[in-house]
């Protein structure tokens, strides 16, 4: 499945989502007018007659009734409605700011510590570890739901950097490994596709026409204990019939406000279950394993509690789950997602119908790693993919540009395959410190220490001053385990630490941030990988920490041409082949951008530094989806214009794709 064309569809449906919206407002507009005026209508034969003795008596005058159209009315009406759901779409959608995190909490989620000892959910760490590694995407959060029995799962977030996968109780007790990986492929669908932030979009749209309701229940809630006679207040006023009014006004909200609803969560319900096939569909693609989807499928049709959800908290992100996770009202109107057996029939047409009760809990303590789960199995004759020792000039096996870029998004069973080989082959001891906050940033600091025996006694003597003993302490500790590291484990390595940096405090990440720079510039250069990584973890973290200033400010190539131009000449500088062969490869990624080529200069080294390429990529960041996809496509042409790509040149374009906020998962390298 095209990344490109999967996000395509995505803003389409967030389109359409719009227009389908818009309607319901209308509806919901229309009937507030009609009911404002059918109580004008009601109250328009009653005013108030001064009587003899300095009193109101009121008495009934037939005078003419309110017209029912009232332009001026309408327009008012209209003002109101669209305010006050503007107004609670905005709230709901603030609330949500935070990213991924934010919506977890919100159902009472609770973080999966990295340390965990509890073998179901190491187990689904490293699922979702594996798969993040193999679709180039952060590592997301992962959050459980103790307090839900049901099988379900769901993914949140506005962006692959604030993305968090949360799981149930049930889904980690009742579900095999393989189970729990096509789920977790399906989950990964929604975050590579788009869908994470489609379904923040509805959840927002949907509570603010549902806020009417919510008014008008609230205005009967408050006036429960209120007399409705005819009783009066000391200034003779009827104040029976204020209360009457204000009921009434309550009545009228309600009832708005909860047409508006069920129009909404009619289109939500649809727009939903279209996401939940392709999500299937993709999962299986993911896996190339239709049996892991299925069997947690039928495990959810079996098992008494199937995948419903206990608390309330969760039913406004229905939508968001693996599977139905409430009970659809309306005849399945409301169902946020098919009905199991057509979504089992999707994937395996000899599906007779039969459905299973998922096993008892059992005790995992005493088998081995891949019995329990917590490793996949694999036969003993697959050769490794890795290369048996390091070398700064490794070639990727895949050495096109075509390949480079159609691994964009994806998630193949070969690149599971490969990030599992990656990471089983991940020093132990650096994996462990990618799990605290402290250990995380001691790793980032040894990665980057110098061959030359002398700049890197200067940088350790400069973590030393900056961060204290331990810190030096840690970096003689790490020293055995960086001796064997690969050049292909250097930025998966930080795709493991970001969960632990993310937790990092504001006053905390400055200071780390800026020893990061020291280090990188001790010995007056940057090297791609240098560039990569401290890219790759400020763009990361400031979208984890901000998701929603990830906008889009340019549509047009023009408006970029300069920015292009320079990522693409920096690109083919990477290679070091000289000037000309430079020049004949910027040719080829040039070429790829027919509308501007012959707007595209070529530049030499001397015509950019660091902070410009840097600042082209930050504004090219904020281009629409076109361009950033062209500008990715065109400089993978660079990179493969040679015949090969070398590890510092899958860096660098790694990083640019990152920037870009399109995921390309690890290259696979020759052996």
């Amino acid at each position: 499945m095209d990344f490109f064309e999967a996000q395509a569809r995505a803003k389409k449906h967030t389109s359409r989502l719009v227009v389908l919206f818009t309607l319901a407002i209308v509806c919901t507009v229309a009937a507030s007018y009609v009911g404002t005026v059918f109580a004008l209508r009601q109250t328009n034969d009653y005013h108030p007659r001064r009587t003899s003795h300095n009193s109101y008596q009121v008495h009934s005058e037939a005078g003419p009734l309110p017209s029912w159209w009232q332009p001026r009315l309408l327009l008012g009406v209209s003002m109101a409605v669209l305010a006050v759901i503007g107004l609670a779409s905005i709230y709901k959608w603030s609330e949500f700011s935070a990213g991924g995190s934010a919506v977890a909490e919100s159902v009472c989620g609770r973080r999966v510590d990295p340390h965990t000892i509890d073998t179901h959910e190491r187990r689904l760490l490293n699922v979702v570890e594996e798969m993040a590694i193999a679709s180039g995407v952060p590592v997301p959060a992962v959050y459980i739901l103790d307090e839900e029995p049901g099988i379900n799962a769901f993914a949140a977030g506005l962006t692959t950097s604030d993305a968090v996968v949360a799981v149930t109780r049930g889904t980690l007790e009742k579900l095999s490994r393989d189970e729990l990986q096509g789920v977790v492929g399906h989950e990964f669908s929604h975050i590579l596709n788009g869908d994470m932030r489609l379904n923040l979009r509805l959840t927002a749209l949907v509570f603010g026409i549902l806020f009417l309701g919510l008014a008008g229940r609230g205005i009967l809630w408050s006036l429960r204990y209120q007399s409705f006679g005819g009783s009066r207040d000391r200034d003779g006023k009827n104040s029976g019939g204020i209360v009457v009014a204000i009921a009434f006004v309550g009545l009228v909200l309600l009832v708005v406000g909860y047409v508006g609803y069920f129009f909404g969560r009619l289109i939500q319900a649809a727009v939903s279950r279209q996401r939940e096939y392709l999500a299937d569909a993709s999962a299986v693609q993911f896996t190339r394993n239709p049996g892991g989807l299925t069997g947690a499928l039928k495990k959810i049709g079996g098992f008494a509690l199937g995948s419903s959800m206990q608390s309330n908290k969760s039913a406004a992100i229905g939508h968001f789950f693996f599977a139905q996770g409430f009970r659809s009202s309306f005849g399945g109107l409301w169902a946020t997602h098919p009905p199991l057996d057509e979504r089992i029939r999707a994937i395996d047409p000899q599906f007779d119908g039969q459905m299973f009760e998922p096993p008892e809990v059992v005790d995992v303590a005493h088998e081995s790693f891949v019995t329990a789960g917590l490793a996949p199995a694999r036969p003993a004759a697959v050769p490794p993919i890795l290369p048996s020792a390091p070398s700064p000039s490794s070639e990727i096996r895949s050495s096109t540009a075509a390949a480079a870029v159609a691994a964009v998004g994806l998630l193949t069973p070969e690149q599971i395959e490969n990030s599992q080989l990656l990471l089983d082959s991940t020093p132990a001891r650096l994996r462990r410190a990618t799990q605290t906050p402290a250990e995380a940033q001691v790793l980032l600091y040894a990665l980057l220490l110098d061959d030359d025996p002398s700049i890197r006694a200067r940088q350790r003597d400069f973590v030393a001053g900056r961060a204290g003993g331990d810190a030096l302490h840690l970096l003689h500790e790490f020293e055995p385990s960086l001796s064997a590291l690969r050049p292909e484990h250097r930025l998966p390595l930080l795709q493991l630490a970001l969960p632990a940096l993310r937790q990092l405090p504001p006053s905390a990440l400055g200071p780390f941030l800026d020893t990061l720079d020291e280090l990188i510039h001790a010995d007056g250069r940057v090297t791609a990988f240098e560039f990569a990584l401290q890219k790759l973890l400020i763009r990361t973290l400031a979208l984890g920490r901000s998701p929603a200033s990830a906008t889009t400010r340019y549509f047009s190539f023009n408006a970029v041409i300069p920015e292009i131009a320079l990522v693409l000449s920096v690109v083919a500088h990477a290679s070091d082949n000289g000037e000309a062969a430079a020049a004949a490869t910027f040719a080829a990624g040039a070429a790829q951008l027919k509308l501007i080529e012959s707007q595209l200069t070529f530049l030499d080294k001397s015509a950019y530094d660091l902070a410009k390429f840097d600042a082209a990529l930050d504004k090219l960041a904020g281009a629409s989806l076109p361009i950033r996809q062209r500008t990715v496509v065109a400089a993978a042409h660079v990179v493969g214009a040679d015949g090969q790509i070398l590890v510092p040149e899958a860096e660098l374009l790694r990083a640019i794709a990152a920037t870009l906020d399109v995921p390309m998962p690890p290259l696979i390298l020759a052996a």
